[in-house]
């Protein structure tokens, strides 16, 4: 056997091989076959608050609409079809004004008002059981009281 046929002997034996590993590697998986379709992006989006979802198109490997947020803000948004994470063009809060209103009854607040989501904080006054007069910021997604000041 001369070097040359040795030599291509060994390169075809060298690409049988990487045919063999590449053929036993189970596909990657792709974003068409496992993305989220526009029903369930509807869907997630409901989830998290979102209404009045309009022009919802997919562009650029994404999901892209026009939405109501939950606290009130119109607001574009983009939908990862893989993960199903929902990016907004800015903060946002899954609660609303009503979801604030209970969260604050509950923690025994009353004559809560000026409800207002500002800079990503939930804002509001209202009257502690004491009698005195607070405002608190809660948490823009959970509703967690994080700051409250007399008024």
């Amino acid at each position: 056997m001369t070097v040359r046929n040795r030599h291509r002997l060994l390169t075809l034996a060298a690409l049988a091989a990487l045919s063999a590993a590449a053929v036993a590697q189970p596909p990657a998986p792709t974003a068409g076959k496992d993305a989220l379709k526009e029903p369930q992006v509807r869907a997630l989006l409901t989830e998290k608050g979102y209404t009045n979802i309009d022009d919802l198109d997919f562009e650029d490997g994404m999901w892209e609409t026009d939405a109501t947020s939950a606290n009130g803000d119109r607001v574009d948004v983009r939908i990862n079809p893989a993960s199903g994470d929902v990016m907004a063009e800015k903060l946002v809060s899954d609660l609303s004004e009503n979801d604030v209103k209970a969260k604050l009854t509950a923690a025994g607040y009353s004559k809560i008002h000026d409800v207002d989501f500002d800079d990503g904080v939930w804002k509001a006054e209202a009257e502690r059981a004491d009698g005195n007069d607070v405002e608190i910021h809660l948490a823009a997604n959970t509703g967690e009281i994080i700051h409250v000041e007399n008024d």
